[in-house]
């Protein structure tokens, strides 16, 4: 089964929401392993602050199934699409080695070497590892990093760290 990481986003009942999808995640998945939090300023909008994390998992779903399940997980937390305030996100970042577009997902996605509240704790997760088309350590790219990186540990119990 291919390793799969998630970036988990929640700007609105962010303790709450988060501890939510993690138990979700976990009965769906099985075991998860789970980065340090961020709370990072809203990217693109004006908002509250968001708390960020990053897990891994594995699962035998093809891409656009586990697109889907997790699209039922957000929505079973409450996530209501074009809000600003964002109960939960849930993205697929990586699913195993694969590269390329699945029906408007592109893999890995854009996003992950490109914002810090996502690299940095898929940095600590899975340092290590290797982007698919970069063939670099998460953690070198988490180090080599010139974009804004203002984020601040967050003070929440609820995940358990890898």
């Amino acid at each position: 089964m291919p390793r799969v990481y998630l970036s988990l986003g929640s700007n609105c009942r962010r303790e709450a929401s988060l501890a939510s999808a993690l138990a979700r995640l976990e009965q769906a998945f099985g075991p998860l392993s789970v980065s340090p939090v961020y709370e990072s300023e809203a990217a693109d909008a004006p908002g509250n602050p968001y708390l960020n994390l990053v897990v891994s998992l594995e699962t035998a779903l093809p891409v656009l199934s586990l697109k889907a399940r997790l699209r039922e997980i957000e929505a079973a937390i409450g996530r209501v699409r074009g809000r600003a305030d964002v109960v939960i996100d849930i993205d697929i970042l990586l699913y195993g080695d694969a590269c390329g577009d699945f029906e408007g997902l592109r893999l890995p996605r854009p996003e992950l070497l490109e914002r810090a509240y996502v690299l940095k704790p898929l940095a600590d997760l899975a340092g290590e590892e290797r982007h698919p088309l970069t063939g670099r350590r998460y953690a070198d790219h988490w180090q080599c990093f010139t974009g804004s990186n203002v984020l601040r540990p967050a003070d929440w119990q609820g995940a358990r760290h890898a």
